[in-house]
């Protein structure tokens, strides 16, 4: 795959992020979904962008977190976007500037094209597994790669959704410098080579990870889950991700501190 989808699909994502923006600025409400998790006009705003745009740019199904898809319609998909109009919505609503608009292609079960737009910053990654990954500023696209993994390495959790699990974890791996971040961020500055682990003890759903995966991917990181497996996509009728680790190097590093779930 070429690089002529990216630069069409960043547009699409600009534009998802300015009616993101224009909510942002005004005093929106919140609302509760069935499980809990807070949505807004924003939400609904950039859901309805992507959902018009992407078909005209690959005319293929897609999978939003904003509209769900059952199992029997989509598990004959081979090839579908994967959404995530605003991923980071709790960031949005206690405005700390730390959610993005993530947007994948995947192929037989994988992201074969990600991109992440931060609309405060105007920020944009894609990532183009086996071929590259990029950064955008405003000013083009410039290429990134991840860093090597220093002695005191920089580990990044989230802003959000801290549990004892992960301070577990973290007190295993030992002296380390931590970055708390919302949304998908987390995923891009490892790309950057910014942070080099991140892992995520706790739920997430495909279209949280799926973009940033392919940005990662690009920039020669690794996405897994804790037996070494790169997270799949599309395979069960659950949504839900296993627990995963995003690395820039040897993921073998990271494998020993696991704390496993308590089961009753």
């Amino acid at each position: 795959m070429n690089t002529r989808l990216r630069d069409a699909l960043l547009p699409l994502l600009q534009q998802a992020g300015e009616a993101i923006l224009a909510v942002y600025e005004t005093d929106f409400a919140v609302e509760q979904k069935a499980d809990d998790s807070p949505v807004t006009a924003a939400d609904l705003a950039a859901h309805q962008c992507l959902m018009q745009g992407l078909p005209a740019l690959l005319d293929l199904p897609v999978l939003s977190e904003e509209a769900a898809v059952g199992w029997e319609t989509r598990r004959h998909w081979q090839r579908y976007w994967l959404v995530d109009p605003l991923d980071g919505t709790r960031e949005f609503v206690n405005r700390t500037d730390e959610f993005t608009v993530n947007v994948a292609l995947v192929e037989a079960h994988r992201p074969v094209l990600g991109m992440v737009l931060q609309p405060v910053a105007g920020l944009a990654w894609a990532g183009l597994p086996g071929e590259g990954a990029w950064r955008h500023d405003g000013s083009g696209w410039q290429p990134i790669r991840v860093g090597a993994t220093p002695a005191m390495p920089r580990i990044a959790t989230s802003r959000s959704h801290a549990n004892a699990r992960t301070r577990a974890w973290l007190d295993c791996i030992g002296p380390h410098v931590g970055l708390p971040l919302g949304s998908s961020l987390k995923f891009c500055l490892l790309a950057e080579g910014k942070v080099d682990c991140y892992p995520r003890l706790g739920p997430t759903s495909e279209w949280d990870t799926a973009a940033a995966q392919a940005v990662v991917e690009g920039a020669g990181g690794q996405v897994v889950d804790w037996q070494g497996r790169p997270l799949r996509y599309n395979t069960r009728p659950s949504l839900l991700n296993p627990e995963f680790l995003v690395c820039a190097g040897d993921v073998h590093r990271w494998m020993n501190c696991y704390v496993e779930e308590e089961t009753s």
